[in-house]
């Protein structure tokens, strides 16, 4: 596991110990960086269920300007905050352990790029698009990016939010939706 590209390309990540977090494979992250690769700079980012972290500060290595990793694991916060700091991007970047379903009900401020990888094959997956769209954390014209597997197929969500196209690799799919300008 390693940052792909930008300011910290080559370097290794540390994964939270135990079989319980599954990494994002280097080959589903480069083509996922690939497809919003124009919408990072400068963006504003929510890594939920982020384990070591490595999709938040990958944005974060190729030029987001901020980054939330949320995780109910204590073991992965601590993983992704040393990750963080080992990237040299701990001043960009905030960590916070808590249940992601409940980080939302209190989560105030707005994003304009949120990765969401939940476990798999569970509700988490809508449950959670769900209540990012009821508090409309994503700025207009910003992007959701899921990682999910093949077979999940998550309940459409009402407009502003609209589902993109979705990308599969073997036994794994990203997902894109969008919230759509206003006007």
């Amino acid at each position: 596991m390693r940052i792909i590209a930008g300011s910290a390309r080559g370097r290794k990540l540390t994964a939270p110990p135990g079989a319980a977090v599954r990494p994002t494979a280097d080959y589903v992250k480069e083509n996922m960086f690939n497809i919003i690769q124009f919408d990072i700079e400068g963006r504003d980012t929510l890594d939920l269920f982020c384990g070591s972290g490595q999709l938040g500060l990958e944005a974060l290595s190729r030029g987001a300007a901020r980054a939330v990793l949320v995780d109910m694991s204590a073991a992965s916060s601590a993983a992704a905050k040393k990750n963080a700091e080992t990237l040299g991007l701990s001043g960009q970047c905030r960590v916070i352990t808590a249940e992601v379903l409940k980080f939302l009900e209190t989560w105030k401020e707005k994003a304009d790029l949120i990765f969401l990888d939940p476990p798999y094959r569970t509700p988490l997956l809508d449950k959670t698009l769900r209540k990012l769209a009821a508090f409309d954390i994503l700025r207009p014209g910003g992007i959701i990016v899921c990682e999910c597997a093949r077979e999940d197929e998550p309940d459409p969500l009402r407009l502003p939010y609209q589902q993109g196209k979705r990308y599969n690799y073997g036994s794994r799919s990203v997902i894109l939706y969008t919230r759509v300008l206003e006007g």
